[in-house]
């Protein structure tokens, strides 16, 4: 099978369009997979408004390495499920597409995206104009095969051990090269910031672990992400060093601060709030 638009591509068809202002779309999680996890729901979302903001510019540019001010976590979307998209674009032009969307599942808000900023870059020197259209024609169309997607395997990651309940470190492998890649994005091959995202909260739930045992109290999950900002490209065989950091908010609120840098240098940060586990 072919990658490109399977590997990690999360729209299979678009529902309802009013060009250049909001969209809904449909994912079919396939059977058999492991539950696809927040952040790849958030890919989700963010893909579905690149699709708008692509053809509202006539596939010139594509939203890369978006912001995002604020994200609502939900569970994580069991295999066999329908994922129902929306998003709603707030502007859009050649240099941004700024949104906010949302996933739901059998009706059940399962993501919720805030005061998103997606800068625009050339979509040539990431894949093919010519293959985006007739992708975009496909999904307002009759849809795309459901089922392509297979999954994607977690790149190796070496967690540190730091003070308890404060702090832990990790080393994270980009590989060298991953099925994903063909997908983001086949001209140049950029690691995805939510596989990286998703890395930080793996990282981020140990650390809640700790802080649990600590209290003798109920188990913390990740509940809201904020201040997401991915500053540089992660290229294959990168090496990222991820820092997480527990802190805790006037309100009482447990944080996560998150910064991952590359050759000493940050390029993406993110603050992760925790909450009780229902």
């Amino acid at each position: 099978m072919n990658d490109h638009f399977a590997a990690y591509s999360f729209v299979d068809r678009i529902t309802e369009l009013v060009p250049g202002q909001r969209a809904r779309g449909v994912f079919h999680v396939p059977a058999g997979l492991p539950p696809l996890s927040s952040c790849l729901v958030a890919e989700a979302v963010g893909q579905l408004a690149a699709w708008v903001s692509m053809a509202h510019i006539d596939f010139r540019g594509r939203p890369v390495a978006a912001l995002a001010n604020e994200t609502i976590l939900g569970h994580a979307v069991p295999a066999g499920s329908r994922l129902d998209l929306a998003v709603e674009i707030d502007d859009c032009d050649d240099d941004a597409v700024a949104y906010k969307g949302w996933a739901d599942v059998n009706g059940e808000r399962v993501i919720t995206l805030n005061d998103c900023l997606g800068p625009m870059l050339p979509v040539a020197e990431f894949d093919s104009p010519e293959a985006m259209r007739a992708r975009f024609e496909l999904i307002t169309g009759q849809g795309a095969a459901p089922d392509r997607f297979r999954g994607v395997a977690a790149p190796r990651m070496d967690v540190h051990e730091g003070e308890p309940a404060k702090w832990k470190n990790a080393t994270l492998y980009v590989p060298d090269s991953a099925p994903f890649f063909a997908d983001h994005f086949p001209r140049r091959a950029v690691f995805p910031a939510t596989l990286l995202l998703d890395s930080e909260i793996r990282v981020a739930l140990s650390l809640a672990d700790e802080i649990s045992a600590q209290r003798g109290g109920p188990s913390l999950v990740p509940s809201r992400m904020t201040h997401v900002k991915v500053r540089a490209f992660m290229s294959p065989g990168d090496v990222l060093d991820i820092a997480a950091e527990a802190s805790t908010a006037g309100d009482g609120t447990d944080r996560i601060m998150l910064t991952t840098r590359a050759n000493g240098k940050n390029v993406a940060t993110a603050r992760l709030e925790l909450s009780v586990k229902e």
